[in-house]
């Protein structure tokens, strides 16, 4: 099973954050398991909604035309905290902002509100490698339209 956990990117400031929407729903399968009658969105699956967003935002930031584009892969989990559950009907905030880079990693910290309560938050640091896969460009450039296909100006995609 994929779980792309982003919906939809509703803001972007390259070199700065992106913010996205994450809605929880019981057609996501995992809640039927995690719990029965208590169903919640599985705190891990959180933090890889706030990597997935990260990931986007430093690809987006930091990739150039007319170079091989990189991509970003978590490599650290760090200061995660989780203050709320979240569940069916819940729309999950997500805030991914930059906190620093380097040529070949970055650290993102990540913000997840339910309305106006912060329900998560983490630190991640991501490696960035060249992938020599057309097919992994192909499923971010894809990816990444749906994501930002609301947006008034469309973005250049890598």
């Amino acid at each position: 099973m994929r779980y792309f956990l982003i919906d939809k990117v509703t803001e972007f400031v390259p070199g700065k954050h992106a913010r996205g929407l994450k809605a929880v729903t019981l057609s996501d399968q995992i809640l039927h398991d995690h719990f029965p009658d208590f169903p919640v969105m599985p705190a891990a699956l959180i933090v890889e909604a706030a990597a997935q967003l990260g990931g986007f935002l430093l690809e987006m930031s930091v990739n150039r035309k007319g170079e091989r584009p990189r991509r970003a892969l978590l490599a650290q989990i760090q200061q995660a905290k989780f203050y709320e559950t979240s569940g069916p009907g819940d729309v999950l905030d997500v805030l991914a902002t930059i906190a620093s880079t380097l040529e070949e990693a970055a650290q993102v910290t990540a913000e997840v509100r339910v309305g106006d309560k912060r329900i998560a938050r983490a630190k991640l640091t991501f490696i960035m490698k060249d992938i020599d896969s057309e097919r992994v460009h192909e499923q971010r450039r894809v990816l990444y339209r749906l994501w930002t296909r609301d947006f008034k100006e469309p973005l250049e995609i890598l």
